[in-house]
């Protein structure tokens, strides 16, 4: 099992990967961020996605959808941002935000690694 500090650091090894974060969507808090630009704060971004997690966690209560979701993605001129909800007890209401640069990133295998590193998280 990884701690949040191993997984963040995994996941900056996925190619592209120019920040990450492990947040709390209920309360809108990074409770860890490793790399980020000038332009990417890894908080604020972590913040403004619990909003795309719950809007989204929302329409699928409205619409009767029982599933669970994989992963958001969100594609950018030049970027592609990920949001991985833990699905683990432990990790209720937590996710997993990765930034990377499209123009470096494999995106199946971004969502590979990202999947294998939720596996092994321990929070």
């Amino acid at each position: 099992m990884a701690d949040m500090d191993t997984a963040l650091k995994e996941i900056m090894q996925i190619d592209g990967a120019i920040g990450a974060a492990l947040a709390d969507y209920t309360s809108g808090m990074a409770l860890g961020t490793i790399g980020g630009t000038k332009e990417l704060d890894l908080s604020v971004a972590a913040a403004g996605n619990t909003d795309v997690v719950r809007a989204k966690l929302r329409a699928m209560e409205m619409l009767g959808i029982k599933e669970t979701i994989e992963d958001i993605l969100i594609t950018l001129d030049t970027q592609y941002h990920m949001i991985r909800p833990l699905t683990g007890r432990a990790g209720k209401g937590l996710f997993l935000y990765v930034a990377l640069l499209k123009s470096r990133a494999n995106l199946a295998m971004a969502r590979h690694h990202l999947r294998t590193i939720e596996e092994k998280l321990d929070v």
